[in-house]
């Protein structure tokens, strides 16, 4: 079930979603609550990473997608209080993030051209980088943000043994937001559910495993995922210097 915080975006007509997927219980950072709810800077981690979604002049409704059973408690405690100006929706999530991400496609409504989706504990994405990948997209159809890989990588078996070492001049580090048309991401992701694919950690390689084409553009390095305390205290670090140059 989903819950509309304002239908303003319905009225308008809205080109461009962004799906925040933030259904995740948080294990590894060791806190009372799940690491969406923890503050950065006096704020919620959720409502900073919604904040910089809404600054995008691109992105025209959100949807935040979360824990089952936990709508009602995030739209008084969490959304209302910040009052958001774009059409937001909320939604409860499934299992696994990527039928969290169907859940939130299927509850925009469908009344958009292209689906930006970005990890709810990404708060310090910046307007340039959603430009980036939205652009890509139109292009080519989807993209995702990354950075390249700067240390050696090793592929091991099930012992540790290496065995083989990938050309790193080829390998990326693969961020959020990812964007595609908003038709063909949400075909791909209901045809995984109905064939049970194995679980995919990004949206991309639903995509791809979809017949899609993907598109890798530059990312950021401040646009870290907060899963551990150090990446909280990380995080922290940045939002003090935002006013700076990449």
């Amino acid at each position: 079930m989903a819950e509309r915080v304002t239908e303003e975006g319905t009225r308008r007509g809205h080109r461009v979603v962004a799906v925040v997927p933030a259904a995740g219980a948080g294990l590894r950072m060791g806190a009372d609550r799940p690491k969406q709810y923890l503050e950065l800077g006096g704020r919620p981690i959720l409502v900073r990473t919604l904040e910089a979604l809404e600054r995008c002049p691109e992105v025209d409704a959100l949807v935040l997608v979360v824990p089952p059973g936990d709508v009602d408690r995030c739209l008084k405690d969490v959304i209302e209080p910040h009052r958001f100006a774009k059409d937001l929706t909320v939604a409860a999530g499934g299992p696994r993030r990527q039928d969290s991400v169907r859940l939130g496609l299927e509850a925009s409504g469908g009344a958009f051209d292209y689906a930006l989706i970005h990890d709810g504990v990404r708060p310090l994405v910046d307007r340039e980088t959603v430009s980036r990948v939205l652009r890509a997209a139109r292009e080519h159809g989807a993209a995702v943000a990354g950075l390249p890989a700067m240390d050696t990588v090793k592929e091991v078996d099930g012992h540790g043994r290496v065995v083989r070492t990938p050309d790193r001049g080829r390998l990326w580090l693969v961020q959020t937001p990812q964007a595609f048309r908003f038709r063909e991401i949400v075909d791909a992701h209901r045809r995984a559910y109905r064939e049970q694919w194995p679980e995919a950690t990004d949206d991309a390689a639903v995509a791809e495993r979809a017949g899609l084409r993907v598109r890798m553009v530059m990312g950021s390095e401040r646009n870290i995922k907060v899963t551990t305390p150090t990446d909280l205290a990380l995080a922290a670090f940045y939002l003090t210097r935002r006013d700076e140059p990449d």
